[in-house]
């Protein structure tokens, strides 16, 4: 047999594997198009490596330490996703948890091990509701005009958070407001080009639209000052030791701190069902009723990584929303979420680089992908008011708390109430009342905390 046949041979037997270990031909997919959706993740994910150290270091964290956490946790939960679930969702930490850790409680004068504790004691309860199909059964009580309006709930969030980036919107520093940014600066110009570049290409159906927007800001941020080139391409990564095993768990057990866990366990539990439901859409996963099939896998998969990332130092992994972009890149299977998990993995050595791609750049994907989901909200029966005004509730409590777990719940507890006052309470599923009554404590320990 010629050398190009064995060659051949050989990438048929590879292809043949990911077909049927990810059921690539099921879901009308490729795996050019799952590797370029998963380094489209990554890009837009990428972000989160300087983010989430930064946030943790303020309650004292060792940052280099911090930062091998945060890739780890990125690779272990997505490769987990991956193979497990076979969904196209990155696994990590989330902004909102880490805000918690590393300012709200250390600012509350909770020392980060104890904090770790109790974002670990949330990861564990996420977990025993998993094993129970508890998670599952709230999800599916939900009604479709709100898993319709959480789409567009976080596309809103989504936008707004791509806008922010970009520098084209900023909270105003008097009353907090927003307002329009400084559209002449040069990390808003960028922004602008890539958001240019990415709606021509897309109107020209070309693959990897988004990607090549991303990467063609980053160039042109070069000489903006935008887009720092680092001194060096290669680094050691950084001992994660400083971190390693120091969450407290027995620390964490105090019922002063029950209204802390209260809110790690509930926004992460409606941001993780959101996300789910609002990616499985993008990505053409959810049956007519926005379900999606095996959604238990999922749950399992970031409960998992929600309970172990403390150990690592790193709280409150989930399914992160920046999935969104695979998704929109054509994302459909576990190879998206294993493409982004080396992509990260590289990212041990290669650091450097991933810190140089920056916000600007990856600003267009966000605004594109985050109003692409928000145009769901003309799915919703506006006509009939008692399922559009908590859907419309929804997307100003996401906006106003600039957390769309935080506006999910709202949207629900909305739902309950309009329902009954407006005589229509038997459309209400008995679950839903059974959930009201936490929400009610959530939003009453939010407005203490």
């Amino acid at each position: 047999m010629s050398e190009s046949s064995v060659k051949n041979v050989t990438v048929s037997a590879d292809e043949s594997w990911l077909q049927r270990r990810f059921h690539l031909r099921q879901r009308g997919t490729k795996i050019k198009t799952e590797c370029l959706a998963g380094i489209t993740g990554f890009l837009a994910a990428a972000y989160l490596l300087v983010v989430i150290p930064g946030l943790l270091a303020v309650s004292g964290m060792d940052k280099g330490a911090a930062t091998t956490g945060v890739i780890l946790v990125f690779v272990l939960g997505s490769l987990l996703m991956a193979f497990y679930a076979n969904l196209p969702f990155m696994v990590g930490p989330g902004i909102g948890g880490s805000v918690l850790v590393g300012i709200t409680l250390a600012g509350d004068g909770i020392t980060w091990p104890v904090a770790l504790g109790i974002a670990c004691w949330s990861g564990i309860l996420f977990f025993v509701m998993t094993v129970f199909g508890l998670r599952e059964v709230v999800t599916r009580s939900v009604p479709q005009s709100i898993k319709l309006g959480l789409t567009a709930s976080i596309g809103i969030f989504v936008a707004l958070l791509g806008f922010r980036n970009a520098g084209l919107v900023m909270a105003n520093a008097k009353t907090h407001a927003l307002a329009l940014g400084d559209f002449t600066a040069p990390g808003a110009l960028i922004a602008l080009l890539g958001l240019l570049v990415a709606v021509g290409l897309q109107a020209r159906k070309v693959p990897g639209a988004i990607l090549w927007a991303i990467l063609l800001a980053t160039v042109a941020g070069i000489p903006f000052g935008v887009t720092h080139l680092p001194e060096q391409w290669i680094s050691v990564p950084h001992s994660v030791a400083p971190l390693l095993g120091k969450v407290d768990l027995t620390g964490a057990i105090n019922i002063a701190f029950l209204p802390f866990l209260f809110i790690f366990f509930a926004s992460e539990f409606f941001s993780t069902m959101g996300t789910t439901l609002a990616v499985g859409g993008e990505a053409g996963l959810l049956d007519e009723r926005g379900n999606m099939k095996h959604i238990n896998r999922p749950f399992m998969v970031d409960s998992i990584a929600a309970a172990l990332g403390p150990i690592v130092g790193i709280p409150a992994a989930t399914a992160l929303i920046e999935s969104s972009a695979a998704a929109e890149a054509g994302g459909k299977t576990g190879l998206t979420a294993l493409a982004a998990a080396m992509m990260f993995l590289l990212m041990l050595l290669f650091t450097p680089i991933a810190l140089m791609i920056p916000k600007e750049a990856t600003a267009p994907a966000l605004i594109l992908i985050g109003l692409n989901m928000f145009s769901n909200l003309r799915k919703v029966d506006l006509a009939n008011f008692t399922d559009a005004l908590p859907v419309l509730m929804m997307v100003m409590i996401t906006l106003i708390s600039n957390s769309f777990g935080t506006g999910i719940a709202g949207g629900l507890l909305f739902y309950v109430s309009i329902k009954v006052v407006a005589g229509k309470a038997r459309e209400v599923p008995m679950s839903l009342y059974i959930l009201a009554i936490p929400l009610v404590y959530y939003f009453a320990t939010l407005v203490h905390h």
